[in-house]
């Protein structure tokens, strides 16, 4: 309906709220929202917020949750007739969730997270305080477009002021598409957190803070660990660049130009050239969980915005890269300069000789 804000709902988590939230509500709208869970579980919804303007019974606003199975009506809630709890556990594994609104002046709106009863440890929006020195915490799916900031990176950890589910999608130890179940710690904190782009999350910097959220990542394979940088053992490309300077002089952006630490121009393809791809043999095959990228800042201002990434075991048969929806070839969000490196999480992770 017109009053549904952000929304993304999947059979183990979900996250919803309505228009234009945290801002005010619009008047005259609806919203009807249905929740299923896998049979034989039953659903756990989380008040991350309601604010709707206080009247009689709720008239103006508000908020009403049904559950079929059981025959069962919660609410309806509005400011001044809010949930008992900010945690309703029900009985059955399909809820339905009825906004609705009339003429009104002031209200947030509402943001409710759920999860299943597979996943009872689960996080609210925004995070409450951790009373264990490394929890382990549900975060449900649809973190990432929920208003509030984060303050790190993943290899320095976060300020303990960060939206705490926001920032595991930050640090790539979930897909907001799926969310799913995260370790942290609460260790020191530092002087000064630098600012990141990554799994299409920009950070903030910021300053002192009495702890940090440091992340773990589960590593279920062998050998290499989790974030150990990958030797590429050769590059391929579509083609490259041959740039014939003001002397006449040929210098190319070649394929083998692409690594991440190589210094000065980088890879270019030819100017014009459609599909353009950047091949990568890693000599055998390996456990491919993420990808850095940057852009070239010597003398021309290039970067990729975008891209989108194959993979194959014997360098002729390629699979697109899907991530955890696997209806549609993922996009991942690139570079927005040319020296800003790049973070994007392969959640699953990719196993494959070449990467294109």
């Amino acid at each position: 309906g017109d009053g549904c804000g952000h929304t993304l709902l999947t059979p183990q988590s979900g996250t919803l709220s309505s228009r234009n939230y945290p801002g005010t509500y619009p008047n005259h709208t609806a919203c009807r929202w249905r929740l299923r869970a896998p049979p034989g579980t039953s659903l756990l919804l989380a008040f991350g917020d309601v604010d709707l303007e206080p009247s009689e019974r709720c008239a103006r606003s508000s908020l009403l949750l049904a559950d079929p199975q059981a025959g069962t009506t919660y609410g309806p809630y509005c400011r001044n007739a809010g949930p008992a709890a900010p945690l309703l556990v029900t009985n059955s594994s399909t809820v339905t969730v009825l906004f609705n609104s009339t003429s009104h002046r002031s209200g947030r709106g509402l943001l409710l997270s759920y999860a299943t009863s597979q996943h009872p440890g689960r996080e609210e929006h925004p995070p409450g305080v951790l009373r264990h020195p490394q929890p382990v915490v549900y975060c449900p799916a649809g973190c990432k477009d929920i208003d509030g900031d984060i303050w790190g990176n993943p290899s320095q950890g976060y300020r303990d002021t960060s939206v705490l589910c926001k920032a595991a999608v930050h640090a790539g130890v979930i897909a907001d598409e799926l969310g799913g179940q995260v370790t942290l710690s609460r260790e020191k904190g530092i002087t000064l957190y630098e600012s990141a782009f990554a799994n299409g999350l920009h950070s903030k910097r910021g300053s002192l803070s009495e702890k940090r959220l440091v992340f773990h990542k589960v590593c279920r394979f062998v050998l290499p660990a989790c974030g150990d940088a990958l030797e590429v053992a050769a590059f391929n490309a579509s083609s490259w660049w041959h740039e014939v300077d003001a002397l006449g002089q040929d210098r190319a952006w070649a394929a083998s130009r692409a690594a991440l630490g190589t210094a000065g121009h980088s890879w270019a393809a030819e100017p014009g050239s459609e599909a353009a791809w950047l091949e990568l043999d890693l000599g055998t095959r390996r456990n491919v969980t993420g990808i850095i990228t940057r852009g070239s800042s010597e003398q021309y201002d290039y970067y990729v915005t975008s891209y989108q990434v194959s993979s194959s075991r014997d360098g002729k048969n390629w699979r697109p890269y899907r991530g955890s929806g696997g209806q549609e070839d993922k996009v991942f969000e690139g570079n927005v300069d040319s020296h800003g490196e790049v973070f994007n999480a392969f959640i699953p992770h990719i196993v494959a000789r070449y990467v294109r």
